[in-house]
């Protein structure tokens, strides 16, 4: 993910009028919240409200439990609440604290006695960072635009704890069935808005819910969550990079047991009869001076979700394949170039390359060498192929250090392994069970990132949030962009505030903005695959979803391999 402005926060977008404006006010099931009125977008906005208990002493690495308090009169929403424990660059500048199971809405004024269609944002960042407060992840504009273009909606984000807080894992945690904590955070922060939305003006029987990266892996979590029980907490769900098959293995917990105990020793909790209950009752400070060596993505710490035979029923592709889901229309894509950010560098040779296939690494999956063979041919280090895809660069583009020789191949094999394949057996399984999935790639270059790494990982969620103002990045891609890329995101934004409307991203008008037109976005079908094809280059436009057919088929083939 690229840069972000940590230091300031959403208020800093506007005028905090508590004690000049008439505030606005919403009820809840346990009592009222007053918020902040933004003049200058016409929103309301409600911020820091608790939706859990803080997981705090015993509550730490256990079941979120609903607030059960209740009061009478005003309590503020006013501010945002602190980040959760997170170890990455997100984080940076950026306030956290174990106390961080809250959430914001945002609404447009005049509606609080509407009942507007909700959209549900869960953050990305790998299981491991991320938080609300992130100027990238403003919900500001979106909910601008759905009132400019006569469908407005009320946005909500959602915290969850992260990596080793919230995926923490080994024996005494399964026997108490305390894992997947973070999943179990966003559940019952959809819970809260099924019971409490209709206080703000929202229409509790019409949740979106939308993610990106570790976010849109979270929303197939959701849709698959306690093998696939329907508890009508969301009608649709927004995939952006990510999807219903995990991008990663699930380790399972014996993996995890030696590091749990690791850490038990480290924390002088080895010799406790209860080591999980020593670890609640250790400082945080020194937690967190362990952990904060352990969870970064470099090291085996790399704490996720798990198969936990219940919340996870079982790895996910078997019981996708059995139909064990919630049945919800869906929007899901990727960009052209997800591989780039996301993959081991440098690699100079193919050898190198199969190194990584066939061994357990952060990058790898241990592959047999039957597999790593037709990979290999599949994938090939060739001029000609992988990304950036020589359409945009060339054929003949030497990559310099640290990129290596062979990063078209390696970058065009990541961005399948972990994004693309995932998506496109979202988009068949779908379409095998009659579901509406509206598929899209991402094929517009944005001036945030290196040129090397083409159309990247993350380049598309400025588009749809509408942020033209670039908050929260560094640079603002919109900034000597041709104005083509201002009308895609007014079409981009539009018709996912058109599907969190009417679960169809074609029902809105205005959408020639500037005679840009497009071509109606086509449901999945398996006799005719179509996606979406995002470029601000072009008129954006549908076409057959063959990209990579075959490698993509064999990853999908081995799913089992990729521990999904």
């Amino acid at each position: 993910m690229k840069g972000t402005f940590p230091t300031l926060s959403w208020l800093a977008l506007g005028i905090a009028c508590v004690a000049t404006c008439t505030n606005p006010v919403a009820q809840t099931k346990n009592g009222s919240y007053y918020g902040v009125y933004m003049p200058q977008y016409k929103e309301d906005y409600f911020l820091g409200i608790p939706f859990a208990k803080p997981p705090l002493a015993h509550l730490r690495w256990a079941n979120p439990e609903s607030v059960n308090e209740s009061w009478s009169g005003l309590r503020p929403a006013t501010g945002y609440a602190m980040e959760c424990i997170g170890y990455g660059s997100d984080q940076k500048g950026y306030l956290q604290s174990e106390d961080c199971l809250y959430l914001n809405v945002v609404r447009p004024a005049g509606y609080d006695n509407a009942s507007l269609p909700v959209l549900v944002w869960i953050h990305g960042g790998g299981f491991a960072q991320g938080g609300t407060p992130d100027l990238r992840y403003n919900l500001t504009f979106i909910v601008e635009h759905s009132i400019n273009i006569g469908q407005p909606i009320i946005a909500v984000s959602i915290a969850y704890r992260l990596g080793p807080w919230g995926f923490f894992n080994g024996v005494e945690l399964a026997n108490e069935g305390s894992l997947n904590l973070g999943l179990k955070d966003q559940r019952l922060a959809l819970n809260w808005v099924k019971e409490n939305i209709a206080g703000f003006g929202g229409d509790p029987d019409k949740v979106v819910i939308y993610g990106q990266s570790a976010g849109s892996e979270s929303v197939g979590y959701q849709i698959r969550a306690y093998n696939g029980r329907e508890d009508g907490l969301f009608r649709g769900g927004m995939m952006e990079s990510g999807a219903v098959l995990p991008g990663s293995g699930l380790n399972l917990t014996w993996t995890y047991e030696p590091w749990f105990q690791q850490i038990a020793e480290e924390a002088g909790c080895s010799q406790a009869v209860r080591k999980l209950d020593c670890l609640r009752r250790t400082p945080f400070t020194v937690l967190n001076n362990i952990l904060n060596t352990t969870a970064n993505d470099t090291t085996p710490y790399n704490w996720r979700p798990t198969v936990d035979g219940d919340f996870v029923a079982r790895y996910p592709s078997e019981q996708l394949d059995r139909g064990d889901f919630v049945k919800v229309p869906i929007i899901i894509g990727y960009t052209t170039d997800e591989g780039t950010t996301e993959c081991p560098e440098p690699v100079n040779t193919t050898a190198e390359l199969e190194n990584y296939l066939s061994s357990t690494t952060t990058y790898g999956w241990a592959l047999d060498e039957r597999v790593v063979s037709e990979l290999l041919e599949l994938y090939p280090n060739t001029t000609s192929f992988g990304i950036p895809s020589s359409e945009e660069l060339g054929g003949n583009v030497t990559f310099p250090q640290p990129y290596g020789a062979a990063f078209r191949q390696t970058a065009a094999y990541y961005g399948d392994a972990q994004f693309i394949a995932a998506t496109r057996y979202t988009c068949e399984l779908w379409a095998a069970h009659n579901l509406s999935a509206y598929c899209y790639r991402f094929n517009t270059k944005t001036d945030d990132y290196n040129w090397e790494e083409g159309v990247a990982h993350f380049s598309d969620l400025i588009f749809i949030f509408n942020n033209l103002n670039g908050y929260g990045f560094s640079p603002n891609p919109f900034i000597d962009a041709p104005e083509s890329y201002t009308d895609l995101s007014y079409l981009m934004s539009g018709s996912w505030i058109s599907f969190v409307n009417s679960l169809d991203p074609n029902a809105w008008t205005g959408r020639g903005r500037n005679a840009t037109q497009t071509e109606n976005w086509p449901v999945y079908d398996l006799e005719n695959p179509m996606s979406m094809i995002w470029d601000a280059n072009v008129t954006s436009y549908a076409a057959p979803d063959t990209w990579r057919k075959e490698g993509i088929a064999l990853i999908n083939a081995n799913r089992r391999a990729y521990q999904r």
